[in-house]
């Protein structure tokens, strides 16, 4: 966060576990291998996940947030986007400062990744990442690609839909979030596996990125707003334990 930004701190709160999906979900054939085989034991958080980084202007190009051009200078190939939002804090106020930072493939559904193997071709001006920092309302804003949906092993024929990944970082480094995006009308969303390691329909709704045509451009663009809610002091939950600590 900037140095001039008021921010509060403190210990974190606990996370609302029906929220968010189970660390076990034999649907997402991965989870299998990854997911935790012993309860995990509460911590509290430390001054280190509380505060901290800082980030500046400094440390963002002009072309950073613009993944049509960023890669080569050269404009990529695809249906241009612009995608924008804000972040937010649990009370529904923007938070300034926060490094915005995403990842995606091309319009074919490739990412530009040694060990990405599907057949679709890379887009030779196409690197796929991109960053910011939001504004003083909250405010972000990318121009990029819509990129394609891919296949994926997960089981004989699933694919992954159409989406983008995000890194967040709030006012401290237990705020860091890792999410994605998915876009108003697909109809893959209720087919994918990670999808459906939630349980609410609501939470699967706030992941999709809404057609917004009041902030396209005529001739050129259309638009999807995506809203990131940072939950705010709020502690890790503890599988063994709903109390926590």
């Amino acid at each position: 966060m900037t140095q001039t930004q008021a921010s509060q701190h403190g210990p974190l709160f606990f996370r609302d576990r029906d929220w968010h999906p189970a660390a076990y979900t034999p649907g997402y054939k991965t989870s299998m291998t990854r997911a935790p085989q012993r309860p995990l034991v509460p911590l509290g958080s430390t001054l280190s996940e509380e505060t901290g980084p800082a980030f500046g202007q400094s440390m963002i190009g002009e072309l950073d947030n613009n993944l049509v051009m960023n890669f080569t200078g050269q404009p990529a190939i695809g249906e241009r986007i612009i995608m924008h939002g804000r972040v937010l804090d649990e009370n529904g106020r923007g938070v300034p400062g926060v490094l915005v930072e995403m990842w995606q493939a091309n319009a074919g559904g490739r990412y530009r990744h040694k060990k990405d193997g599907y057949l679709a071709p890379l887009d030779p001006n196409f690197g796929g990442c991109g960053r910011t920092l939001t504004g003083p309302d909250g405010r972000y804003e990318f121009l990029t690609i819509r990129p394609g949906a891919y296949p994926w092993p997960n089981h004989v024929n699933n694919w992954r839909p159409m989406h983008i990944h995000w890194s967040v970082f709030g006012s401290g480094f237990g705020q860091r979030l890792i999410t994605q995006n998915y876009f108003e009308g697909d109809p893959l969303i209720p087919l994918c596996p990670i999808v459906n390691t939630l349980a609410r329909q609501e939470a699967i709704d706030v992941l999709v990125a809404a057609l917004d045509m009041n902030h396209a451009i005529p001739m050129d663009c259309l638009a999807y707003r995506f809203d990131i809610v940072l939950r705010g002091r709020r502690q890790s939950f503890f599988e063994n334990r709903k109390e926590g600590m």
